[in-house]
């Protein structure tokens, strides 16, 4: 354009007037460069075009909106294409993602193992930056391909942070969910990494505002922040005690004073084992909110609708019922399935005890693999652990510690 503008050239050739615009604006304009400056267009296909007169002009008009036109058909037939291979669950091509082979389908045994740990790990409230930092020693990498040369082999990855973490961990496809145009329609042809639920309430999770999962520093000590000294109130610290022949033990000193400290093995294992018992009873069902939740009647009610879903959409498949039925149909099970996957989410977000509840007969398993930090916070949830001054030397029975001397107020 800026050489017919210029005079640089006076002429112009093209395979068909189709290639020369397919947008009825821009055509506007070169037909006025080419007016005013007498330039001849010659085609292969479609013969000369001379835009200096009124019939070329429409000529010129009715080939590019015809032009126009087919490209907004391929843009259909694209869109229609796309949207049907999302119903039926197929995997529609890109580059590899982490967690599964190049197929798209198939899993990475390694990697989709990461996905679930972290997935189960994030929603008992481990952050997202523990969780980088545990792939990256792990030796895990990302699965976008590095090629500075042509003739260089590819290799894989970059170190995680938070960031790529988060992204990977609230990706549909692990789920098997597929999206179209933003929206979740159905689910994919392939085995999910996690389940949906907790892939769900994992999105929900890292999506709330007041919760800065990147930035969360870990706790290393169970009481650390936690327990409280019985003599002034003040929150307790860790530090270490130098014993006999060296012996270095870890203990709790308050931070407002050296006049309270206990050691800490017996004292933490002695609230882990509280919390365990805490959560066994039948009313831990009763979480933060004050509602019991029943995920196991919400599990079978959403698994109920799933089926509804896939039966209306195999009766709009056959013909038996038109698409406006379909949608109005759709539409109410739709609103159904999202407040039934709404009140689970509450059941998995709403508390960092809801993990721990709904564990069952794995509560100590769970327990002893949860992180410090998240041990911590459910000590917290539960209750305020004060220690109270004690005498000093071996109790009896030789123990030096004694539990008639921390005071366990119950929040819940």
């Amino acid at each position: 354009m800026n050489a017919l503008k210029s005079g640089k050239a006076q002429g112009l050739v093209a395979w068909h007037a189709d290639r020369l615009h397919r947008s009825p604006v821009e055509l506007e304009s070169f037909i006025d460069v080419c007016d005013k400056h007498s330039i001849e267009i010659r085609t292969v296909t479609a013969g000369d075009m001379n835009l200096s007169t009124a019939s070329g002009k429409m000529v010129a008009r009715m080939l590019g909106a015809a032009a126009r036109h087919e490209v907004e058909h391929s843009i259909e037939r694209q869109k229609r294409a796309k949207y049907q291979a999302a119903l039926d669950g197929k995997y529609r091509g890109g580059r590899r993602s982490f967690g599964f082979e190049p197929d798209g389908v198939t899993h990475r045994p390694a990697e989709a193992a990461a996905i679930r740990d972290a997935t189960r790990r994030v929603l008992a409230g481990v952050s997202i930056r523990q969780i980088a930092r545990e792939w990256n020693e792990a030796g895990l990498r990302t699965a976008t391909v590095k090629k500075r040369a042509a003739d260089e082999t590819p290799t894989e990855g970059k170190r995680w942070d938070s960031r790529s973490v988060r992204r990977v961990l609230t990706r549909h496809r692990n789920a098997a969910l597929v999206l179209h145009e933003g929206k979740v329609i159905g689910s994919g042809n392939w085995e999910p990494i996690v389940d949906p639920d907790d892939f769900n309430a994992l999105v929900a999770y890292v999506s709330d505002s007041a919760r800065s999962l990147w930035i969360t520093n870990e706790r290393r000590f169970l009481g650390t922040n936690i327990y409280v000294c019985g003599r002034c109130g003040q929150r307790m610290q860790t530090a270490t005690q130098t014993g006999g022949k060296g012996a270095r033990r870890k203990t709790y000193r308050c931070s407002g004073g050296a006049h309270m400290g206990r050691v800490a093995e017996p004292l933490d294992g002695y609230i882990s084992e509280l919390v365990l018992a805490r959560l066994s009873q039948p009313d831990a069902a009763i979480l933060a909110g004050g509602d019991v939740i029943d995920a196991t009647e919400l599990q079978v009610k959403r698994n109920g609708l799933d089926a509804r879903l896939a039966e209306l959409a195999g009766m709009f498949a056959d013909g038996t019922i038109i698409r406006s039925q379909f949608d109005r149909g759709n539409a109410s099970l739709r609103g159904q399935l999202e407040e039934v996957e709404r009140e689970l989410i509450e059941a998995r977000k709403s508390s960092v005890l809801a993990n721990m509840v709904l564990a069952g007969d794995d509560l100590r398993t769970v327990w002893e693999e949860s992180s410090i930090d998240v041990r911590a916070k459910i000590v917290d949830a539960l209750m305020t652990v004060t220690l109270l001054p004690a005498p000093r030397g071996r109790r009896p029975g030789g123990a030096y510690f004694d539990p008639e001397f921390v005071q366990i107020d119950w929040k819940m």
